[in-house]
């Protein structure tokens, strides 16, 4: 495939490494808005730009037929006006807060342990979520679908960061520390004991190579708008 990056820093740059290897020629890397017409010459977009430069990226994308995933967080306020753009330009989109294809299995697992934790009385659930002190946005897209997807198998309404004294928020703790390149713990507590389980990222290759395996599964289907975790139900049959 010819690939455009969209947002070549540290993240774009491993995208990069990795898609060459797997036999992947790379048409354009930019950190500014990428010019309409090289675009073009790409078959997919892969966006890892910046929070107010997304939400173009994509949209510009979209209108000009490139096929696109996003791993940007911090401008989903706009998500529901790309998919109708998607759906307008019969378009190709996938959108995911992390493309680790570990996380993703993890998300898999949090929804499980949700489910069975909402069977038993008096335990809270709780997150943190630890990063370098180069991510802009907090809580993290990553800690933000764990929340809501603890929200989706229990009573609680929603999250909030910092925690507040409400009952019905799930509270979520994120740090900004050195380099980390990623943590997520859940945890449900009561008096009596707790439950906890976690995702710890040793590098950035495991989110690049995720974000390549998308861009080349997206390649292969139907327009429309999809999810990483269709993307791993495919890699684990």
């Amino acid at each position: 495939m010819n690939i455009a990056i969209l947002g070549y820093g540290k993240m774009g740059q491993n995208i990069e490494k990795i898609a060459e290897k797997r036999g992947h020629s790379i048409v354009l890397k930019t950190n500014i808005k990428p010019n309409q017409e090289e675009l073009k010459k790409a078959d997919i977009a892969i966006d890892f730009s910046e929070p107010s430069a997304a939400f173009e990226n994509i949209s510009l994308a979209i209108s000009v037929q490139v096929p696109v995933i996003s791993g940007t967080t911090g401008w989903l306020d706009d998500y529901d006006k790309v998919v109708e753009l998607c759906k307008e330009k019969s378009g190709h989109f996938l959108y995911a807060s992390n493309f680790s294809v570990g996380v993703n299995l993890f998300f898999k697992l949090n929804k499980y342990f949700s489910k069975l934790m909402s069977s038993v009385e008096n335990y809270q659930p709780e997150l943190e979520e630890t990063h370098h002190i180069h991510k802009k946005d907090a809580p993290s897209g990553t800690a933000i679908s764990l929340a809501e997807q603890v929200i989706k198998e229990t009573s609680y309404e929603s999250w909030a960061c910092p925690p507040d004294d409400s009952q019905n928020n799930i509270p979520i703790k994120a740090y900004r520390e050195g380099e980390v390149f990623g943590d997520h713990c859940v945890t449900f507590s009561s008096e009596i004991d707790q439950l906890s389980i976690k995702h710890s990222a040793k590098s950035r290759q495991g989110f690049a190579l995720g974000a390549v395996m998308a861009a080349e599964w997206l390649s292969k289907q139907k327009p429309g708008v999809y999810q990483m975790a269709q993307v791993l139900d495919d890699l684990i049959k």
